[in-house]
């Protein structure tokens, strides 16, 4: 279920760069409906040869007969599935845009792996160790120069770099920083000013004390010394700071 629904987030992104129907002349895949070529189609639907498919039927075609490809022919041949989030959509996108192993084998090679094009276990265990963000932004990278090179990116040249760089927002966006580390920057930044956060909780307690109001678990410490003590502690940090500095 979580696999569907991230290919279904990710086919979103796609599609929205995608758009409806176009028969553009300059376009080598010709008429095209939801990113899928008529060549593409025809070869869905066993239609052979491929110029028997008509145009009306490449406009015809449904999100759902289109998602289904995309599934097949794309997400799972380069295993996006099993990738973590972020670089799924980026390897996703690329291989929609410029076929499969094409996309993988850029992928492999900012992962640092053989670039043979076959997802296999060195593959994905390198995706699942790599720094996503880093993984996202080679891989964009990448393709960003591939693209560059191509004759045609004189005229898509500028719809292909906004998508690029798109994706990658998207991409980047989805990283999730784990719990853990989340915790390790929460505690990092704390301990820094955790002086500070006692000397400001006996500060407190003590103006508490002179407005009259008790606080049991400070008993003892009459409201004059807590202050006191609280600004002492306060100064003797910044000035231990100041020397260290």
């Amino acid at each position: 279920m979580a696999n569907d629904e991230r290919f279904e987030k990710c086919l979103g992104e796609v599609l929205r760069h995608e758009g409806g129907y176009v028969d553009h002349p300059d376009d080598p895949g010709g008429a095209t409906n939801l990113g899928i070529t008529r060549k593409t189609l025809a070869r869905w639907r066993k239609v052979s040869p491929w110029t028997a498919l008509p145009n009306a039927e490449v406009q015809a075609l449904t999100r759902g007969e289109a998602a289904l490809i995309y599934r097949a022919n794309y997400w799972n041949t380069c295993s996006a599935g099993s990738m973590p989030r972020g670089i799924d959509l980026a390897l996703f996108d690329f291989a929609v845009n410029s076929g499969p192993d094409r996309a993988v084998r850029v992928l492999q090679a900012a992962l640092g792996v053989a670039a043979d094009g076959a997802v296999g276990p060195v593959t994905l265990a390198a995706a699942q160790a790599a720094d996503a963000k880093r993984a996202i932004n080679g891989l964009c990278d990448k393709r960003l120069s591939f693209l560059r090179g191509l004759a045609s990116f004189s005229v898509f040249g500028r719809g292909w770099t906004r998508r690029v760089a798109e994706i990658r927002a998207a991409a980047l966006a989805e990283v999730k920083i784990p719990s853990s580390m989340q915790r390790r920057t929460i505690m990092t930044a704390l301990v820094g000013y955790r002086t500070y956060i006692v000397a400001a909780f006996m500060l407190l307690a003590g103006v508490a004390q002179v407005l009259g109001v008790e606080l049991p678990t400070l008993d003892g410490g009459s409201a004059g010394s807590l202050i006191l003590e609280a600004l002492a502690i306060i100064f003797l940090r910044k000035g231990l700071k100041g020397e260290a500095g």
